[in-house]
């Protein structure tokens, strides 16, 4: 068996009580969410506030693929981090991430600080009535705009994985989860459109962050909202319809 651990260099002092815990993890810490695919924990570390991600066992081939040819779901959610941080982009912080491997990839860790947040986009897509709703709308299209003009491609920007924070005086700040998949590339218009089609957007919420986005881009507002909304809709219509089938069997 191997074992691979890496941990940031500012958080180099708590190495061996962190990796007392990931030996440990089923007994250690509370949990966060515990579904079928992955499990997070948070844990307290000489005052440390942190999340735990343990990513769900592959199967022998994916194992194989993971120890070979790709990089873990762990690996990459790390370095990721790091590289939305040189950016500017707002994470939670790296801290640390351990693969453990015994002929593939058996199991894997991701660690980072537990963030405080006061509410995911989520919430601005159940509650129509939500205070500031278009502010914070304009603002996160103002977020998501900073991640295209970096050229970062979130290939899982959903409503779940965009926290979000009130700082008071109309200032909110929204921080990336789930990073494993992600691209870093030059963002067409057309990819931009394309990249808002997981948030399920409603009619009214695509008017307000398409006529931001058109403002920041140079683009007119009718060619923005034709095409976010066209993605979106697209997308929502796939889903329902795959819904729609499983109920039917």
């Amino acid at each position: 068996m191997q074992e691979n651990f890496v941990i940031h260099p500012e958080y180099s002092q708590i190495a061996t009580k962190l990796m007392d815990v990931l030996h440990n993890f089923s007994k250690k810490g509370e949990y966060v969410t515990k579904g079928e695919r992955n499990v997070i924990k948070m844990v307290k570390i000489e005052g440390n506030s942190l999340n735990i991600k343990k990513f769900k066992t592959p199967n022998a081939f994916q194992s194989l693929v993971y120890q070979y040819l790709r990089e873990s779901k762990a690996k990459r959610s790390f370095e990721y981090a790091s590289k939305l941080i040189d950016f500017g982009i707002k994470t939670p912080f790296p801290v640390a991430y351990f693969e453990i491997f015994s002929g593939g990839l058996k199991e894997s860790f991701y660690v980072s600080e537990h963030v405080n947040y006061d509410f995911d986009f989520r919430e601005l897509i159940h509650n129509p009535r939500f205070k500031k709703r278009n502010e914070i709308l304009r603002q996160f299209t103002k977020f998501t705009f900073k991640l295209h003009e970096n050229g970062i491609n979130f290939l899982d920007h959903s409503p779940g994985n965009t926290l979000i924070m009130d700082n008071g005086n109309d200032n909110y700040d929204f921080y990336l989860i789930d990073l494993n998949r992600m691209r870093f590339e030059n963002m067409s218009f057309e990819k931009r459109m394309h990249n808002f089609r997981r948030l399920w957007l409603s009619k009214t919420m695509i008017k307000v962050m398409a006529a931001e986005y058109a403002q920041l881009y140079g683009k007119s507002y009718e060619e923005t909202h034709r095409l976010m909304l066209k993605h979106s809709r697209a997308f929502q219509k796939k889903i329902n319809s795959k819904k729609l089938r499983r109920r039917r069997r």
